[in-house]
C-alpha cells in the first residue's frame, strides 16, 4: 500500500473479494507503515490511520496490528543508517499507540506489531519491545539467523558492529558452496564451475575460503584469492601466480545474502558437522 488512496483501494478490493464467501469470522489484517524510498506501506502515519479506519469499519476485516520492514531503508551500519532505521521504527510505535488509544483495535483480540529483517534486529527489539503490554505482542522477523552469511549481514548485524565484532557469541555462517576448478588459463586466474545461477551475487561476490584436491579431502588455505566476477555458470577467481590450485581441485566459497542463495536451490543438504568429509543428515526445502 503506497499511499492512503492505494491502501483504501486495497482494503476495498479485499472487502469485495470476501463479500461472497462464507467467512466464519473477519480476516485479521495488519496495516503496513512504509517510508519514503522504502518498499510497500503507507508513507505517513496519517495515511496509515486512514487505512486502519477503513479496515476497522469493515465487517469482513479485523484490524490486527501494525507491520513494517526497515531493511530497505539502509544497507550499512553507519550512524546515519542506524538513526534512519530507529526513526522509522519509532513512527511504527507511534502508529500503534495512536490506533490503540483511538480504540481502533477490537477489545477482545490480540494486536501485533512486527518488523525486523536480519540486519537491524537489535534496534527493532529496542524500539518495539516496550510496546508489549496487555494484548499487544511484538514479533521480530529475522530470517537470516537460520544460516547467517559471510558477507552482507556479517558486517551489519549487531554482533559484527564496532566493539561487538569478534565476540564469542557472534553469529557464524552455516552455509557455503563448493565449486570445481575447470580452467586455469592464466597464472593468476582460475575459473570455477559456479556462477550467477548457483551463487548469490547481489550483495557481494562469493568469498574463497579453502581449497582441496577433491570433496572430502583435507582442505588447505587459499591466501590472496578473490572472486572478481561471475558469469551465468562460472566464477573468475584471481589467485597468486605461485598458487598450487589445479584443474579438478575444489574451492569452498563463503556466501553473502542468504535470501538469494535460497532462491536458487529447491533443496539444500544439511550436514551433521563441518568435518572434512561431512555426512548429509537431512534436506532443507526452500519456498522462494
Amino acid at each position: 500500500m503506497a499511499s492512503s488512496s492505494t491502501g483504501v483501494n486495497s482494503t476495498r478490493a479485499m472487502v469485495t473479494a470476501l463479500a461472497d464467501t462464507a467467512m466464519a469470522r473477519p480476516v485479521p489484517v495488519l496495516v503496513e507503515l512504509g517510508a519514503p524510498g522504502g518498499r510497500t506501506g503507507a508513507r505517513t502515519i496519517d495515511e496509515a490511520v486512514a487505512v486502519a479506519e477503513r479496515i476497522a469499519a469493515s465487517d469482513a476485516l479485523r484490524l490486527a496490528g501494525v507491520s513494517g520492514y526497515e531493511g530497505a531503508l539502509a544497507h550499512d551500519a553507519s550512524e546515519h543508517s542506524l538513526a534512519r532505521v530507529r526513526t522509522y521504527l519509532e513512527a511504527m510505535a507511534q502508529l500503534h499507540r495512536r490506533l490503540d488509544s483511538d480504540g481502533r483495535y477490537p477489545g477482545d483480540a490480540d494486536r501485533f506489531v512486527t518488523a525486523g529483517g536480519s540486519a537491524y534486529f537489535d534496534v527493532v527489539a529496542d524500539v518495539l519491545a516496550p510496546l508489549v503490554a496487555g494484548r499487544t505482542r511484538v514479533f521480530v522477523r529475522a530470517g537470516a539467523y537460520v544460516i547467517h552469511d559471510d558477507g552482507f549481514y556479517t558486517g551489519i548485524t549487531p554482533f559484527g558492529r564496532g566493539e561487538s565484532a569478534g565476540e564469542p557469541h557472534r553469529l557464524r555462517s552455516a552455509m557455503h558452496t563448493w565449486a570445481r576448478v575447470v580452467s586455469r588459463p592464466e597464472p593468476d586466474l582460475a575459473l570455477l564451475d559456479a556462477g550467477k545461477r548457483d551463487l548469490p551475487f547481489d550483495e557481494g561476490l562469493p568469498m574463497p575460503q579453502l581449497a582441496a584436491d577433491q570433496l572430502g579431502s583435507a582442505p588447505r588455505p587459499l591466501p590472496g584469492a578473490e572472486v572478481t566476477a561471475v558469469n551465468d555458470q562460472h566464477a573468475f577467481l584471481r589467485i597468486t601466480p605461485d598458487c598450487d590450485l589445479g584443474i579438478g581441485d575444489v574451492v569452498r566459497l563463503g556466501l553473502s545474502h542468504p535470501c538469494t542463495a535460497f532462491d536458487k536451490w529447491r533443496w539444500i543438504p544439511l550436514l551433521a558437522d563441518d568435518a572434512d568429509d561431512p555426512v548429509v543428515v537431512d534436506l532443507i526445502r526452500t519456498y522462494f
